[in-house]
This record gives C-alpha cells, sequence and structure tokens, in this order.
C-alpha cells in the first residue's frame, strides 16, 4: 500500500512558476515508478511527466518538455514537479501516481499502468 499527497499547487500567472511535492509513506519509495498527471477542465487525465525509481530516466510529454522538470528524493520519499514558463493551458488538478515494483525503461504515461494516487493538488495559472 501507498498513500500519495500532493502539495505545492495554487494560482499564478502566466510566465510564473510553480513547484509541486508527492509525498509518499507506506513501503520502499525507491523501488517505485512515479509519475505526475493533470486533468484540465472537459478533458481526460493526462500524463505530463515520469521518473524511474533511481530517478535516473525521466519522461516528459511534448507539451511540457523543456519547462517541466521531475525529480525524486528517495531518502525523503518525494517526488517533485518544478513547472516553470506556465500557460493559461496548463490550468489543472495534477495528480502524482505510483507504480511499485517497476524497474523496466518504458515511460509509463496510461493512468491503467498506476496503482496508487494522490487526491490532486489545483494548479490554476491566469492570462
Amino acid at each position: 500500500q501507498v498513500t500519495l499527497v500532493e502539495s505545492g499547487g495554487g494560482l499564478v500567472q502566466t510566465g510564473g512558476s510553480l513547484r509541486l511535492s508527492c509525498a509518499a509513506s507506506g513501503r520502499t519509495f525507491s523501488g517505485v515508478y512515479m509519475s505526475w498527471f493533470r486533468q484540465r477542465p472537459g478533458k481526460e487525465r493526462e500524463n505530463v511527466a515520469a521518473i524511474n525509481w533511481s530517478g535516473s530516466n525521466t519522461y516528459y510529454a511534448d507539451s511540457v518538455k523543456g519547462r517541466f522538470t521531475i525529480s525524486r528524493d528517495n531518502a525523503k520519499n518525494t517526488v517533485t514537479l518544478q513547472m516553470n514558463s506556465l500557460k493559461p493551458e496548463d490550468t489543472a488538478v495534477y495528480f502524482c501516481a505510483a507504480k511499485p515494483g517497476y524497474n523496466g525503461g518504458s515511460y509509463l504515461r496510461r493512468t491503467y499502468d498506476y496503482d496508487y494516487w494522490g487526491q490532486g493538488t489545483q494548479v490554476t495559472v491566469s492570462s
């Protein structure tokens, strides 16, 4: 069992930055593949970034590449999403998700790839 709690959302102007954090508890975090998803109003949930268990591999959706950075601290059981150059279309509820036990090299971007989810944090980018 993995419990995930996101924080760091809020309201920011276009071009601004936000840093989202996801705190994990319940099992050895270093063996868990992690992702950030978002759900924009009226849209399906989509993956924006993922990171393997060691942090050596990161993956990004084309829409955020070059602007968002995912990282993890296994000693603190946290995964972070640094979001820069934010745009109004980044407005969404952001979720972190976990898949324990996966150590492959693929970019897992589908919601059904993941076993555990946080409750989400709202990010609003004003124009």
